[in-house]
């Protein structure tokens, strides 16, 4: 090997075990490593920032706008609002969630796809008086294979399509990854529907349904005493039978900022104490009012209640600002006027009190503040709202007109009578005009640690190709699958990206793929699209971590999950994928 390939083999081997680490998030590490590579001269510097105008960086950024559209205008709740029968068995709920996540994933962002439809299975769940941790991964494995389907369901497709366009003149279109990936997703979910589920390890509370349910929606939440409250003069023991009566556990008291031991059960209550509460986010406001108790930050003259408030639950994905922080040193009242009022953890409780609580990746938030600001302040934190909406047809005036300006800028790209980036670009202007994406929250709904790292490994990966890296890789794989048939080294090529997506970022892994699988296409003298759609496909199919995929960390939280959870479901689904695609691609892009 010659050293500029030693320098960028050991720039890549740092940057994944960064990211396999996950001490620093992923957009800081891959721009990092980019401004490594220019002063160690391996990006020319005119090629420095060219990533970030990359098409695949550009439809990237479009795609999340056009789903924040397809949110905002509520076209999406046509589907989802009718989706809850708790009549289902669990194989059928699972099923239909499954199927409707997938196709949403195919034509929006899948991230998105899972935040909106987490809180109709959680309402499901508990009409059924079931176990989430039972649906929700499934939901979470759809929405992940669904993204397969079209170009601009997922970003490792949108880069592999955007790659062979640099390496063989033409893209792929929009509906080219639809044979392979929509049979792998249709196979997937059945199996997820008929045998994934079972799988599940289960989880404490799993035996009593509704117990585990409410140890999921339950916030640690703390509510204040004021003069005047029914509660003053009382011990916490009396305040047993009304919390009981409203589903609220008190679990025990904060006095003069400091919490007093136990459960706290004899002890009088005074103005200004503080109740330590269990519950969900209706109950708690219902406890509240029953003992004329505040939320901290209620009061007039206090900054958080400048205008009406409301309250809004949010869920955390890794890349978050809070993520790894507390309330209390993000300063959230002082600075922004929102309050932290209660973490859902999967049910399990914690020992420090709410503001100074580390807030992990997976947990959801109770938020409160005034209803103007709440929105805005989701955006700047990173996090996703969580609370279903609910609103009938009536009221989503735009919600067919959203869909068929989207419809249709699909159709113009589909037949070639304009490039997707232009179409997608015409639906995000239209939106804006329409008001059905306000245009101060435009740049809000964009991703942008998915643009830095798109920005920042597209020229790393280009500067490998050029060094011939991938060529020695692309050779190694040969080399180990020698005198076998293509096929075979096609499916070590699959089963390499798919180890990588698993503890890597997929869309870092789609960019080092793809000029493998044309390398090793070249080696066989074999069709280079059989081996770019393995790597679609592989990039995509992230099932035994909770790192993989956004989606997967989504649900550890609510679901209770574990880490060695995910493996038990998500490698026999990967085995299957592997199975199903391998004879797929072989038949629709014969090698």
């Amino acid at each position: 090997m010659s050293l500029e390939q030693i320098e960028l083999f050991a720039l890549f081997a740092a940057v994944f075990a960064m990211l396999f680490w996950g001490r620093w998030r992923y957009d800081l590490v891959a721009f990092s490593a980019l401004l490594v590579a220019l002063v160690l001269g391996l990006v020319p510097t005119d090629q420095a920032f060219s990533g970030f105008g990359h098409p695949a960086t550009i439809i990237v950024a479009l795609v999340l706008v056009v789903s924040r559209g397809l949110l905002n205008s509520g076209a999406i709740d046509i589907i989802t609002r009718r989706l809850i029968d708790a009549g289902r068995s669990t194989a059928a709920h699972i099923a239909v969630m499954s199927g409707v996540g997938a196709v949403l994933s195919a034509f929006m962002n899948n991230v998105a796809a899972m935040a909106l439809l987490m809180p109709v299975d959680l309402q499901a769940a508990r009409k059924a008086g079931r176990p989430i941790r039972r649906t929700l991964m499934p939901l979470s494995f759809a929405t992940i294979l669904g993204g397969m389907v079209t170009l601009i369901g997922t970003p490792p497709n949108i880069i592999i399509a955007s790659f062979r366009e640099r390496a063989l003149g033409a893209p792929f279109g929009m509906f080219d990854f639809t044979p392979v990936g929509g049979t792998v997703a249709l196979i997937g979910i059945a199996f997820v529907a008929l045998i994934g589920w079972r799988l599940i390890p289960k989880g404490e509370g799993d035996d009593a349904p509704s117990e585990n349910l409410r140890a999921f929606e339950g916030y640690l939440a703390e509510l204040v005493v004021p003069e005047g409250s029914k509660a003053v003069d009382q011990e916490v023991r009396d305040l047993y039978p009304i919390g009981d009566e409203d589903d609220v556990a008190i679990l025990g008291v904060i006095r003069n900022g400091k919490r007093l031991g136990g459960f706290s059960s004899t002890v009088v209550l005074r103005a200004n104490d503080m109740l330590i509460v269990e519950a969900n986010a209706e109950d708690i406001d219902r406890f509240r009012g029953s003992l004329g108790l505040e939320f901290l930050g209620e009061r007039p003259s206090e900054k958080a209640a400048a205008g009406d408030l409301s309250l809004i639950e949010v869920v955390v994905p890794r890349e978050s600002r809070i993520a790894g922080r507390s309330a209390i040193s993000m300063r959230l009242r002082a600075r922004r006027g929102v309050t932290l009022l209660g973490i859902s953890r999967g049910g399990k409780r914690f020992a420090k009190r709410v503001r100074h609580e580390t807030v992990r990746a997976g947990d959801i938030l109770l938020l409160l503040g005034p209803e103007d600001r709440l929105q805005d302040m989701a955006s700047w934190l990173g996090v996703l709202p969580l609370a279903e909406r609910g609103l009938n047809v009536t009221q989503h005036r735009k919600a067919w007109l959203a869909v068929g300006v989207f419809a249709a800028a699909i159709a113009v790209s589909a037949f070639g009578l304009l490039y997707l980036a232009t179409a997608l670009a015409i639906v995000v202007a239209l939106y804006v005009v329409l008001d059905i994406v306000p245009i101060r929250n435009v740049y809000d709904h964009i991703e942008w640690p998915v643009v830095v790292l798109l920005g920042s490994m597209i020229p790393l990966g280009v500067a490998l190709e050029n060094a011939g890296g991938t060529e020695l890789i692309a050779g190694a794989i040969v080399d180990l699958a020698a005198g076998l048939p293509a096929w075979v080294v096609l499916t070590v090529l699959m089963v390499v990206v798919m180890t990588l997506s698993d503890i890597l970022n997929n869309t870092a892994t789609a960019i080092i793929g793809a000029p493998i699988a044309v390398d090793i296409a070249a080696r066989l003298d074999a069709n280079p699209d059989g081996f770019l759609m393995a790597v679609a496909v592989a990039a995509s199919c992230a099932f035994l971590t909770p790192i993989g995929h956004k989606n997967n960390t989504l649900i550890m939280g609510p679901g209770g999950y574990k880490f060695g959870d995910y493996w038990r479901t998500g490698l026999p689904l990967e085995v299957v994928v592997v199975a199903v695609s391998v004879p797929v691609i072989l038949a629709v892009f014969p090698l």
